[in-house]
């Protein structure tokens, strides 16, 4: 039976295997990475899933923020990584684990201004993420425009750039 537990319950040198075998070695040079560079996760935020004892899933939150051309300096979530062991993806195991990190996102008060990179079909229709405001970001490094999502009633629109939110750790 598949049980979800806060990341904290699993050894970190688990967790990464995990991400090496579902996203491969070098997903550290990849955008969203880059994007939360330096940034502890989220605890809170942080859950696995298991299955007879067995690592078969993880998702991650991380606090970054949106630095306007204008000024604005806006708080915010990047979710993910969302990652499945591959012998058990298309088993709605990343649905239940992101459902359970907006679940606790909304709990603490973090549900305002979210933003993910992924598939926009997916995370549209089961969780309300689109990128109706997201035409103007920039992020360091290359990125598919209609895959950086975000929801929430505090994302903002217009120019900026993503970037960690290394104030919030002070």
């Amino acid at each position: 039976m598949m049980d979800i537990v806060p990341i904290a319950e699993i050894a970190p040198d688990r967790v990464e295997q995990l991400l090496d075998v579902a996203f491969g070695s070098g997903r550290h040079a990849r955008t969203a990475y880059r994007i939360r560079e330096g940034m502890a996760m989220i605890p809170e935020l942080g859950f696995a899933a298991r299955d007879a004892g067995a690592l078969v899933g993880t998702i991650q939150c991380w606090p970054i923020r949106f630095a306007g051309d204008d000024g604005r300096d806006v708080p915010m979530v990047q979710i993910g990584p969302v990652a499945v062991d591959p012998s058990r993806q298309q088993g709605g195991i990343g649905r239940q684990l992101t459902a359970r990190a907006l679940e606790a996102a909304a709990t603490h008060g973090l549900a305002d201004a979210l933003t993910l990179i992924g598939d926009p079909e997916y995370y549209g229709r089961f969780f309300g993420f689109d990128a109706s405001r997201t035409a103007l970001w920039r992020v360091p490094g290359p990125v598919e425009r209609h895959r950086l999502l975000a929801s929430g009633t505090a994302v903002p629109t217009g120019a900026g750039i993503l970037a960690p939110r290394i104030l919030a750790l002070a």
